[in-house]
């Protein structure tokens, strides 16, 4: 493009729908050459064939980062603002939508194509009124036009969805909203076209051919449709008035809100906008309508700069120059953009800098970084793949390999699956199209162009068949047109408290997968509204019973009476008596009854998964204690041991088992220990287990096999309570201390002694704990000490040996259990 200043320079401003795109391309046809810039792919695309219709396609280019059409006799260009070719001299050069200047992501683009972007006869700047004062500042020959709006917008008010007159646009700010709002528009009113500016040109092209065919009265959008793209659009409601701007949730601006409500109306039809919530932060505030229909926005101060020819001499010479200030007080200097975000990373590695020493490399390099992150996976996975990206432009020929990009668009050559991943394959594909379009880094350009460009479309057409499948049902549409539609069809709704509406009216609520009808669901037509749910929440049920099937093991929790398994506050099932202790049997809840049985046993497939999971995280040592009791190659004095501790679930105390575990030689208390279990001199257990979360699988996978509610838990972090019998606390005195802290107590009066010599314990370890010294008193004597006179009158203990008495009640093994004759067995010696 020639900067020279010789050819005129004009300024069309104003607001959406007053035909300054057409007027740009009557205008760009009417010279010997020509070129616009368009924010979007999809609108270069749109643009593109409307002049191979006027001028055929041996004439007209097609030029974006991932699509490339360039007929050598080409003579007008449509272009993405970032893909116009700045070398290449034209009679007419135009910029669409040049009020994005102020975009903070890529305004610095708009700018640079604002100043230096010039026909060598004519060059046209299409914007809002907004852009005045900057044109006027940086572009002072420019001649300003205005041009009235066609047609009158107006605001009709919030309206539910279930509401929306026909030839409405809704617009949402994410996939998972566009999504969420076509789905319900297929549940009430038999389907919406979806379009985004992840899709494709093809998908995009099918999905608003099926609109402005009539297949379908609703259009689904995000913000893309703002960018000019034309459709017979007559109302546009917002589903939201808050978007992620890749930094945070932000309101929308006045100016922004208007571009996207513009979009409603073509030509001389008047259009009107509103919202689908009607108070707060989703609704329009007066302010806003008025500025929105009387077309009054603020005028922009300053719109983002950066250089646009950067110093390649060496990397650091290249990031001055990129972040160099403006020397104009319109310009501001634009934030980090992801391009020299990943050059600064890569500007940090060694081998990146021993490389990029020419001007040429270096020109390289900034090239790679310029990749744009169309999968969206963040800086560090995107700034490692640019890095192999250049690791391979700066070796060897300079080529990418042809096995790796061929492997992998190979892996994206795959039409299976749903709306997701088909969509995650296309942004994948745009990656790949964009590096197959860059000339000098494939060996074969133009083949691996051609290819991609075909599995892009393969893609494309998948997802139209997706999206239509998912998104559009013929025969509720069909039905809906009809007058007196028969009432099974008519549209249900289940909200987001689980209230169940049938036009409107509430007739119950769906708690989980149980349906409970509202008190006040007695009319005459009750039956058939009844029918009309129940129809609806076969869907609804199946739905969440798939999200059940697919749930991640955070969202799912145990309580305890009876042991059962919670999902977002359900029931959804209870623990059972399995065939052991650790293999509690999953019963689904009845209210899941309704799932179909593929769909159920996944369900219970699911949920015995997370409960193996979470015993073997948290009560691991049972699984352990019960292999060990049924291993035949296990001495019986073991198996008695283990089968005991798995009986009484996992901690028990020693005096039951003594004679069993005395019995025990090294090997086998090394494989018990192994295990987890400590052989503590009072009691056995595992101090897992006397953890909260432990603790509570075990109460719970006790209870469940003997049909009881979960015994009590002490408080979390309690190391000694009232007299109480508690599950690992023991019992002393007045006391109930913990089973492994009496243990490190008799630890370290053991390791205090010598031999049968009386001697003073430390009483602050027992005392630092909470023991009285009643307590400690008798938890020596249990331990077989005794008290041993002193002249200083200072308590001093002699060890006399385990006192020989009469042993607690043994801990029976249940009479079904397969071990009761090994624990008699080990009462009688062996």
């Amino acid at each position: 493009m020639a900067r020279t200043p010789s050819g005129a320079i004009t300024a069309v401003l104003g607001p959406t729908n007053t035909g300054k795109t057409h007027l740009a391309i009557e205008r760009m046809c009417a010279h010997s050459s020509g070129m616009i810039g368009f924010p979007l792919r999809l609108l270069a695309r749109e643009v593109y064939d409307r002049v191979v219709a006027i001028k055929g396609a041996a004439q007209v280019g097609l030029i974006t980062g991932e699509e490339k059409i360039l007929p050598p006799q080409a003579r007008w260009l449509l272009c993405t603002a970032e893909s116009m070719p700045t070398d290449r001299e034209v009679a007419f050069v135009a910029l669409d939508e040049a009020q994005l200047a102020a975009d903070p992501e890529r305004g610095h683009v708009f700018t640079d194509r604002l100043l230096h972007a010039r026909g060598r006869d004519e060059t046209m700047i299409l914007g809002s009124e907004a852009l005045r004062p900057i044109v006027r500042s940086l572009v002072p020959e420019a001649e300003i036009v205005n041009r009235p709006r066609f047609s009158t917008l107006s605001y009709a008010g919030a309206t539910k969805i279930s509401r929306l007159p026909k030839r409405s646009a809704i617009v949402a700010f994410s996939a998972e909203e566009v999504y969420a709002v076509a789905e319900m528009l297929r549940r009430l009113r038999g389907g919406a076209a979806v379009v985004m500016g992840a899709l494709s040109p093809r998908t995009r092209n099918a999905q608003v051919a099926m609109f402005q065919a009539g297949e379908v009265d609703y259009l689904v959008a995000t913000d893309a449709i703002g960018m000019g793209l034309n459709m017979d659009v007559a109302h546009v409601a917002f589903a939201s008035l808050r978007k992620f701007d890749g930094h945070r949730q932000r309101r929308l601006t006045v100016p922004e809100m208007a571009q996207i409500a513009g979009r409603a109306g073509r030509h001389q039809r008047d259009g009107s906008f509103g919202s689908v919530i009607a108070e707060g932060p989703g609704a329009f505030t007066p302010e806003e309508i008025a500025a929105i229909e009387g077309h009054h926005f603020p005028k922009l101060e300053a719109v983002y700069w950066r250089e646009g020819s950067p110093d390649v001499a060496s990397v650091a010479a290249l990031i001055d120059s990129l972040e160099a200030r403006p020397d104009h007080a319109r310009l501001r200097a634009a934030p980090e953009a992801l391009d020299l975000t990943v050059l600064k990373r890569l500007a940090e590695e060694d081998w990146v800098r021993d490389r990029a020493r020419s001007p040429a490399m270096v020109a390289r390099l900034w090239a790679a970084c310029g990749v744009p992150d169309f999968r969206k996976v963040g800086i560090e996975p995107h700034a490692r793949f640019v890095a192999r990206l250049f690791a391979h432009l700066s070796e060897g020929t300079g080529h990418i390999p042809h096995d790796w990009f061929a492997a992998e668009i190979a892996r994206l050559d795959n039409v299976q699956g749903d709306v997701e991943p088909l969509a995650g394959r296309i942004a994948s594909a745009r990656t790949w199209a964009y590096i197959a379009h860059r000339a000098d880094w494939l060996a074969d350009p133009a083949h691996w162009a051609e290819r991609t460009r075909s599995i892009e479309e393969r893609l494309s057409d998948a997802l139209h068949t997706s999206l239509t499948q998912r998104f559009v049902d013929k025969r509720t549409t069909i039905l809906m047109r009809q007058i007196g539609a028969d009432v099974s069809a008519l549209p249900v709704v289940v909200d987001a408290t689980g209230e169940v509406l049938v036009e409107d009216h509430p007739i119950g609520r769906l708690d989980g997968f149980r349906f409970v009808v509202a008190p006040d669901a007695r009319h005459a037509d009750k039956k058939l509204l009844l029918a009309a749910a129940e129809k609806r929440l076969t869907g609804e049920r199946a739905r969440r019973g798939q999200a059940l099937a697919d749930v991640p093991d955070t969202a799912l929790a145990l309580i305890a009476d009876p042991p059962a398994i919670d999902w977002n506050g359900i029931t959804v099932a209870t623990l059972a008596p399995g065939t052991a202790l650790a293999r509690p049997r999953v019963m689904l809840d009845r209210a899941l009854d309704c799932l179909d049985r593929p769909l159920a046993d996944a369900v219970r497939a699911r949920l015995e998964a997370w409960v193996n999971v979470q015993i073997a995280r948290r009560a691991g040592v049972l699984p352990r204690l019960e292999a060990l009791a049924s291993d035949a190659a296990a001495s019986p004095g073991l198996r008695v041991v283990a089968a005991a501790l798995t009986d009484a679930g996992g901690i028990a105390p020693r005096m039951p088992i003594a004679d069993a575990i005395e019995a025990l030689a090294p090997p086998e208390r090394k494989r018990l220990r192994s295990a987890g279990i400590t052989l503590g001199t009072l009691d056995l257990f595992d101090a897992r287990l006397l953890k909260p979360a432990g603790a509570r699988w075990r109460q719970a996978l006790l209870a469940a096999r003997d049909g009881t509610l979960s015994a009590a838990l002490p408080p979390a972090g309690a190391t000694v309570l009232p007299r109480a019998e508690i599950a690992g606390f023991r019992t002393i005195g007045a006391q109930a201390v913990r089973v492994d802290l009496a243990e490190r107590i008799a630890r370290a009066a053991h390791d205090a002694r010598t031999g049968r010599t009386p001697f003073a314990p430390d009483p602050a370890l027992a005392t630092s704990m909470g023991v009285t010294a009643a307590t400690f008193a008798k938890l020596m004597a249990q331990l077989g000490f005794r008290t041993a006179p002193a002249k200083d009158g200072t308590a001093r203990w002699a060890w006399h040996g385990r006192p020989r008495v009469a042993p607690r009640p043994r801990v029976q093994p249940r009479p079904d259990n397969a071990f009761a004759a090994l624990a008699d067995w080990g009462r009688r010696g062996g």
